[in-house]
């Protein structure tokens, strides 16, 4: 049995953080049996505008807020500090470095695992990490058609049944700029900071 500890490995923009985030990570954490959660704040997303991010220390606050009463989740900066594009490859190369006796396990939706293959290096990303996969409503693929595309994936993906939620961060942003609700969709704490640096408007 092995006593390494197993790290979830959790990124994204994160703009705003919210429930949905969290309910698939806990899901996640409790059945890959991972210690702890490191969110992940990207730097510098290279499938996004970098105009149209937030600033990253409102993003960085904003996990704060929300993850203040969870103990087994931590946030990591490694990505915000880092010059150049936020490429996962990167970042799990840099925690490796940092948790050698660590068992990195990086978490994302089918959505995403279904575009693995194209991703930069992503046979190097399977060696640097296992796969925790949650389920996405409206989402098929067949895993073991990314294993044949990416043969070094194959033995470590494991994808997860989670609670399905019709959230996420555009929509929040849009919902913000018409000034319709967001009460429950965030943790309050992040709502009311966004009220208060009047973000999305």
């Amino acid at each position: 049995m092995s006593l390494r500890e197993r790290i979830g490995v959790f990124g994204g923009t994160f703009d705003p953080v919210h429930v949905g985030h969290l309910i698939v990570a806990a899901d996640l954490r409790h059945a890959l049996r991972l210690d702890r959660v490191l969110y992940v704040p990207a730097g510098r997303p290279p499938h996004k505008d970098a105009d149209l991010v937030s600033a990253d220390a409102d993003r960085l606050a904003m996990i704060e807020l929300a993850l203040a009463d969870d103990p087994l989740a931590e946030i990591s900066t490694v990505d915000l500090e880092r010059p150049g594009p936020s490429y996962t490859v990167d970042l799990l190369a840099i925690l490796r470095s940092k948790l050698p006796d660590g068992q990195l396990v990086f978490l994302m939706g089918e959505d995403s695992l279904r575009d693995l293959p194209t991703w930069h290096r992503p046979k190097e990303i399977a060696h640097l990490a296992e796969f925790g996969v949650a389920t996405r409503p409206g989402v098929a693929f067949d895993p073991e058609a990314i294993c044949a595309q990416l043969p070094a994936a194959r033995g470590r993906i494991s994808v997860v049944e989670t609670v399905q939620l019709s959230i996420s961060s555009s929509d929040i942003r849009r919902r913000v700029r018409a000034g319709a609700p967001i009460r429950h969709q965030v943790p309050r704490a992040v709502e009311d900071f966004i009220a208060e640096r009047r973000l999305y408007r």
